[in-house]
């Protein structure tokens, strides 16, 4: 095994890693951002992982070194389809969200629920309070 088999593997290896890594650690840091800003931010990893690992298979292509370009390859496919899938839960989401706050009040367990605006810090926001 010579340093170049031995490099390219180290780097496959490295990729890999970070691709199932980078988005375990970054999901623990936001556990009280709302739902939709977590999405956001899931997405955009799963589409920083995908441009990383094209690149890795494009190094790989030019060095003429077929494990590296594999590997990079398969990364930033997998990390597409991930960025699609957060993509369409996180419309649907938000979809969810709108068509709730848009309801001037719903009943719920045979309680009725009134929405309300608050205004704290400037900001508008929109409560359900229980009638």
């Amino acid at each position: 095994m010579n340093i170049r088999n031995l490099g390219a593997g180290l780097m496959a290896v490295m990729t890999l890693g970070t691709m199932t890594a980078a988005p375990i650690a970054a999901n623990a840091q936001r556990s009280r951002d709302n739902e939709s800003a977590r999405r956001q931010k899931t997405k955009n990893d799963w589409r920083n992982i995908a441009i990383g690992s094209g690149v890795l298979g494009l190094w790989g292509l030019l060095k003429k070194d077929n494990t590296l370009m594999f590997a990079g390859g398969a990364g930033a496919l997998y990390s597409t389809w991930r960025y699609e899938q957060d993509r369409k839960s996180q419309s649907k989401t938000d979809r969810a969200r709108a068509s709730m706050f848009s309801r001037s009040s719903f009943t719920r367990n045979g309680k009725r629920y009134q929405r309300r605006t608050v205004v704290k810090n400037g900001k508008k926001y929109y409560q359900f309070v229980k009638r």
